[in-house]
């Protein structure tokens, strides 16, 4: 079969996974599951299908299905025991109720590290009712700078599952990704702040009504900032050392660099997480444990099946040789970290979800890196990161992130698509300008 056919094939697969996540609402692993077998059925070597489709699955399975249970654990239980408002509240004491907006976008940062933005945005959406009603600011302002906030690493950073299974499929450093991807997040979250408070000004938008917040949890009942705080900063300290060390002693001669070789590993350090937010749980028994334990399973199977299946996808475009013809077609023309910035932009803006955006991209990619230049140590994590750029536009309302925003912040998805929407165009563009400027100088 020629190259052209497969390419023409490849093209009809990403067609189909749009068509049929956003279009008929399918299922997006039975979507990737279906597109996988006949892009291997049509392109494909009968004896090499099986074992393409297995190896996809099972690498990617190896590669993040820890982390991402591990991270669902933290996660769950900072919600169950209510270390998400404890943080809030403390950085909230620390800014001042008439920075309520800034505390708001920084507790949505560092709580997005380790929690996924829909369930971080569910947890915290009565807080930001709470302080807009109180220091009388637009609602979709509050509402914007949480989503948006929290959408930044959410795309960008590990144990988050496109990031996660993308880094697999493109061999980038987890613990650099997870360093430098919070250095460009940062930016991103800035922007979309300013972006979102200048829309929110030439409306005469309301403050929400006040809601009661912790209506599950009194004061007394929430644990400190301090012990709410370590499940979060112990893992990101330990994987940031080791990753620091290695620059220096890449191999790991040290007595510093062999005492953090283990703890900094990302599944030992998030390890370390999951047992320090034991320590939350004020009823330790095996009961309220396997409580948490069960709701994190829960919670981490759906997305451990997705991302599995967007590795399977991933391996048969990687068999098939079109990533490489593209790659050549596209070598002489110097746009570099462009093309996969552009390619997650189309594949997001089509079908919504960010983690199929990002895995589908990385599949395409691969193969190009070398003829794109980028194909070092540097060259990968910038396209990881221009890849997570271009997966946070834009979302609408083919993205379910977007209708969570709308319903738990009582407004209405017009408003909805004018602050949050157009906040994560800007966000996605500034964090891609922050990425080719760093091209430029270390590529």
């Amino acid at each position: 079969m020629s190259i052209l056919l497969k390419s023409a094939l490849a093209v009809i697969s990403i067609a189909a996974i749009i068509i049929l996540t956003s279009k008929l609402k399918l299922k997006a692993f039975i979507a990737l599951f279906l597109v996988s077998l006949f892009l291997a059925f049509t392109t494909l070597p009968a004896n090499i299908i099986v074992s393409t489709i297995k190896e996809g699955f099972g690498n990617t399975m190896a590669s993040i299905g820890f982390l991402i249970i591990l991270g669902a654990i933290i996660g769950i239980t900072l919600d169950k025991t209510g270390g998400t408002i404890s943080i809030a509240k403390y950085i909230l004491s620390k800014t001042g109720e008439h920075k309520s907006a800034t505390a708001l976008a920084i507790t949505g940062f560092i709580t997005g590290l380790p929690i996924f933005c829909d369930s971080g945005f569910i947890i915290l959406s009565g807080l930001a009712k709470s302080l807009s009603s109180k220091s009388k600011i637009a609602m979709p302002f509050m509402a914007t700078v949480l989503a948006t906030s929290l959408y930044s690493v959410h795309c960008l950073i590990p144990p988050h599952p496109g990031a996660l299974a993308a880094a697999g499929l493109m061999k980038v450093n987890v613990g650099y990704l997870i360093l430098i991807g919070i250095v460009f997040a940062i930016p991103g979250a800035l922007a979309a702040f300013f972006w979102s408070r200048r829309m929110s000004e030439r409306k005469n938008y309301p403050p929400a009504n006040v809601v009661e917040i912790d209506t599950h949890l009194t004061q007394n009942s929430l644990p400190s900032a301090f012990f709410s705080f370590l499940p979060i900063i112990v893992p990101l300290l330990l994987i940031t050392i080791k990753s620091l060390l290695n620059l220096v002693d890449k191999e790991g001669q040290t007595l510093i660099s062999k005492i953090f070789f283990f703890p900094g590993e990302p599944i030992f350090a998030l390890s370390i997480g999951v047992v320090l937010a034991m320590f939350l749980i004020k009823d330790k028994t095996i009961e309220s444990m396997n409580s948490v334990f069960g709701e994190a399973i829960e919670k981490a199977g759906p997305i451990l099946i997705v991302t599995a299946a967007g590795g399977m996808y991933g391996m048969v475009i990687k068999a098939t040789g079109t990533g490489e013809a593209i790659g050549k077609l596209l070598a002489g023309t110097n746009l570099g970290i462009v093309v996969p910035f552009l390619i997650a932009v189309i594949m997001k803006t089509a079908q919504g979800s960010s983690t199929v955006a990002i895995i589908t991209t990385a599949s395409f990619v691969v193969p190009m890196l070398s003829l794109l230049g980028l194909d070092s140590d540097w060259g990968r994590l910038l396209t990881m990161l221009s890849m997570g750029a271009g997966s946070m536009i834009v979302s609408h309302a083919n993205d379910s992130y977007f209708w969570v925003i709308s319903n738990f912040s009582d407004i209405d998805p017009a408003t909805t698509l004018k602050v949050y929407s157009s906040s994560t165009i800007v966000m996605g563009i500034v964090v891609f300008a922050c990425v080719w400027i760093t091209s430029l100088i270390i590529l």
